[in-house]
């Protein structure tokens, strides 16, 4: 195979901030959808003696992909060296290394290097690799320099909370209910449309419009990663004017009482709009009020008539 059927590339970044806080935070993938505009969901699958096997779910050129990089730690260095085990068509094979190097002044600069080959060595597919790879880099090392520089601001800003209901019936009746999306419609009273798709790969694209309480509408779109009967990840991708970021999970807990399902909701918000939505006294802290009512009024209505479905089916199948 000659050397010009793989390709390479590198990005960098510099960052107001020491190696160790850049190296921790890419370090800890659990962090990844909150700061990197590309990544849905990532799962650990496996670690060893400073390596680890993860599966991500990320969009690349718009598009819901999924796979599975073996990644070698070194915090001594600050290098975090990744291989892709299992790759999305058209990668063929992708592997590349996180390099944090510290200057005098305190800062980092962040090189992301990536190496890649597409199926065939198609040239479309290594055209796609390449935009992909590109747009994907330059996003996350931007928002990787954002969500460390600002951290204050974000601690105000961020904030996480959840509503659960305790449910008589049964767990996959409850989870068919959140995860049938595409009836949302006929199924739920603030939901006025809906788009919903799924891949192979089990990454659920859901666009829809919501119903506020005055009677106005507005668009959202969500990827949803499904962890059948258990869970339900997802990232909303267009969001509201006063959210920057807004990640959550649907979950379906056995109780010796029945079903725990639960709403959890991280948000970030976007502060420079708190004034023109809010009025110019409102503060982050009403900001945050107001939308925790919005997303917790939603989510408890869904859970709530979530909760009636399955136990109408749980008294149904009682009687036959």
């Amino acid at each position: 195979m000659s050397t010009a059927d793989h390709r390479a590339c590198e990005h960098e970044i510099t960052i107001a901030a020491p190696a160790a806080v850049v190296y921790r935070l890419l370090a800890e993938v659990e962090n990844w959808p909150r700061i990197f505009p590309p990544t849905i969901h990532v799962e650990q699958a496996s670690t060893g003696d400073r390596t680890e096997r993860i599966h991500i779910w990320a969009t690349a050129n718009g598009e819901p992909k999924s796979w599975v990089s073996r990644r070698t730690l070194d915090p001594d260095r600050f290098r975090i060296r990744f291989e892709q085990e299992v790759s999305a068509p058209p990668v063929a094979t992708m592997h590349g290394e996180w390099i944090i190097e510290p200057d005098e002044a305190g800062n980092s600069r962040v090189r992301l290097l990536h190496g890649y080959r597409a199926i065939d060595d198609d040239p479309d597919g290594l055209a796609w690799i390449e935009a992909a790879v590109d747009r994907n880099s330059r996003a996350e090392l931007s928002a990787l320099r954002t969500n460390i520089e600002s951290t204050l601001a974000a601690t105000e800003s961020t904030f996480s909370f959840e509503d659960s209901v305790l449910v008589r019936g049964r767990a996959e009746d409850v989870y068919d209910f959140v995860n049938e999306a595409d009836r949302w419609v006929e199924r739920l009273p603030h939901v006025a449309s809906v788009r919903f798709e799924q891949t192979e790969q089990g990454v659920q694209t859901l666009e829809m419009d919501t119903r506020a309480k005055d009677g106005s509408t507005h668009r959202t779109m969500s990827y949803r990663v499904v962890f059948p009967g258990e869970r339900i990840v997802y990232k909303q991708v267009t969001l509201p004017k006063l959210l920057a970021l807004h990640t959550g999970v649907w979950t379906f807990t056995p109780t010796d009482d029945g079903v725990l399902a639960t709403s959890q909701h991280t948000v970030v918000l976007n502060t420079a709009n708190i004034a023109s939505i809010l009025g110019e006294n409102a503060t982050t802290a009403d900001a945050r009020d107001y939308v925790r009512n919005a997303l917790s009024t939603n989510s408890s209505a869904t859970l709530e008539l979530a909760k009636a479905y399955a136990e109408d089916r749980a008294g149904a199948l009682a009687v036959e």
